[in-house]
């Protein structure tokens, strides 16, 4: 395994609001890599300048940050300057990916299904928001992950509070239909060239008011169904919707692409996640599961693709 990969970097921490989150992806990744014989070290990219992954001879990297900085195509540029051979999206499809307004755009270019939305400012006409929306409302920001800086609003004068704390993340702010059918998640693997494949859906039912930080990582009340429940055409159908989604945004390697029913079944694309999380709580580990491949084959899986062309 040493000489196959060389000297691997598990890119994990860095500056953005996920931190928490992608240290404890990297070091499952981490421990995964060295239970297989990798010779892998942990990289924190909030500690350290990008440079030392050069000058310390790291082969390739492994990148399990999340969030801006890290997912957004940023770190992605870096490493092409340098050369160094990386886990999943380039920066085209991680910026993209990072970017709900414009994935969402592209996709309804596309003709692909997504929730109706609409931008939120300083001057939004909250009544007309619920009017055109309903309640009730999702607002996030558009470029954050974990669910971090979103709001469930029920009644139109939460509507300012909750546009507030989005806005603390991003300054783009998004106000979206809620959707009554079930909340599902679908890993995918490969690339345009290879192949997509995807992973069998996770179903995830909360135990709080809808998919919260807390929710996703720390609360083990959270049910997750995998199998989902769908019927396995439907499954299937879904599983085409989600590589055209995938393939639009031009992405490669690895992704969660999150999705939403309505009461009569139809699936709403929400968002691609190019860095996914690989925590104890993480879905991308659990459709894996499902497909016969254990945590240690699915990340060595991933760093596979750091070979192509090398």
């Amino acid at each position: 395994m040493k000489q196959k990969y060389g000297k691997v970097a598990v890119v994990m921490g860095g500056p953005s609001a996920e931190r928490e989150v992608s240290l404890m992806s990297g070091n499952g990744v981490l421990d995964a890599l060295r239970s297989r014989g990798v010779d892998a070290h942990a990289f924190d990219p909030a500690e350290r300048p990008l440079a030392d992954l050069k000058t310390e001879g790291f082969d390739r990297a492994f990148l399990i940050l999340h969030g801006p900085f890290g997912e957004d195509g940023t770190v992605q540029g870096a490493l092409e300057v340098m050369g160094l051979p990386y886990t999943g999206c380039g920066v085209m499809a991680s910026a993209i990916g990072m970017d709900k307004l414009r994935s969402r755009l592209l996709w309804q270019a596309l003709g692909l299904p997504v929730p109706q939305f609409e931008l939120l400012d300083e001057h939004s006409d909250w009544d007309a928001v619920v009017a055109k929306l309903g309640l009730p409302i999702f607002v996030k920001p558009n470029i954050e992950g974990s669910s971090i800086g979103i709001s469930k609003v029920k009644q139109a004068a939460d509507l300012p509070a909750a546009f507030a704390e989005a806005r603390r993340y991003d300054r783009v702010v998004l106000a979206e239909r809620f959707l009554d059918g079930g909340e599902y998640s679908m890993p995918i693997l490969g690339d345009e060239v290879s192949g997509f494949v995807t992973l069998p859906a996770i179903k995830i039912e909360p135990a709080t008011e809808f998919y919260d930080y807390q929710a996703k990582y720390f609360r083990d009340d959270t049910v997750y169904r995998c199998p989902c429940g769908l019927p396995a055409e439907q499954e299937a159908t879904i599983g085409e919707l989600v590589k055209k989604a995938f393939w639009a945004i031009g992405g490669r390697g690895w992704a969660r692409i999150d999705f939403m029913t309505d009461a009569a079944g139809q699936p709403y694309l929400l968002e691609a996640n190019t860095a996914p999380g690989m925590t104890s709580h993480s879905l991308v580990p659990m459709g894996a599961r499902q497909a016969g491949m254990d945590y240690p084959d699915l990340v060595l899986r991933i760093l596979d693709t750091t070979l192509q062309g090398a």
